[in-house]
């Protein structure tokens, strides 16, 4: 097993943070193994946020955009993570492009690689608001009643997985699902992968505006119900 590290992050009409977000990660890939990169998938942004990073990309040569995906955030999550595994990435760590979590707290994730298969992180406190929050709830509850598997943090954007891992489960979501890194946390704890969590901090946007509001929230959590026995049902077949 090597340490070739691929910080992966989807990117939507960040213009406002991109910048500060590459600086913010990109010490924390310079001189990690040869071949290790931070790659942002920006697909469908009406604003200068590909243009930032091609700007970017001239400055930092182990920065990748990753062009050719859908525009919604869970199926460039799945893009990502297919292209780090294709790449030969040994580990793959997933957070967002909004300046929302905090690079300083990487390494100690980084640090208890060996131990764990995956390392998620724990957002005990959020500063995105109550609904946020609150939607999270339901979340981890959902995916006791379907899945049977206590989470405390499912959907974080925060995540150190091992490859083999990964790979195990990724290529069972279909690639324009919307809320893999649920399901892949779901599919983490019930097959028995090792999964370590450890508690972040969650900072509210300073820039930039949210691509999901509650409406979106709520239509995408009751075509989620559906998913969720779906994948339930698959799960147990396969056990």
């Amino acid at each position: 097993m090597g340490d070739i590290l691929y910080i992966v992050m989807p990117a939507y009409n960040e213009e406002a943070n991109i910048e500060s977000v590459v600086r913010e990660w990109y010490p924390h890939i310079a001189y990690k193994a040869e071949g290790s990169k931070l790659v942002i998938a920006d697909a469908g942004s009406s604003d200068s946020t590909h243009a930032i990073l091609k700007q970017l990309c001239s400055e930092f040569d182990r920065l990748e955009i990753l062009e050719d995906t859908d525009k919604q955030h869970g199926p460039k999550c799945i893009a990502l993570y297919d292209h780090a595994i294709s790449r030969g990435a040994d580990y793959i760590f997933q957070t967002d492009s909004d300046g929302q979590t905090s690079a300083d707290e990487f390494p100690a994730f980084w640090h208890h690689r060996h131990e764990y298969d995956v390392i998620l992180g724990n957002r005990k406190k959020r500063g995105d608001g109550r609904i946020r929050f609150f939607v999270e709830k339901v979340v981890t509850w959902l995916l006791y009643f379907f899945f049977k598997v206590r989470v405390p943090d499912a959907n974080v954007p925060f995540r150190l997985m091992e490859s083999g891992c990964l790979k195990k489960y990724l290529y069972r979501i279909p690639k324009d699902y919307f809320l893999p890194n649920i399901i892949l946390t779901a599919f983490f704890k019930h097959y028995g992968c090792r999964v370590g969590y450890k508690s972040i901090s969650f900072k509210g946007r300073t820039a930039g505006k949210n691509s999901i509001d509650l409406i979106k929230i709520v239509k995408i959590g009751i075509k989620a119900l559906g998913d969720f026995c779906r994948f339930a049902k698959e799960m147990r077949a396969s056990s």
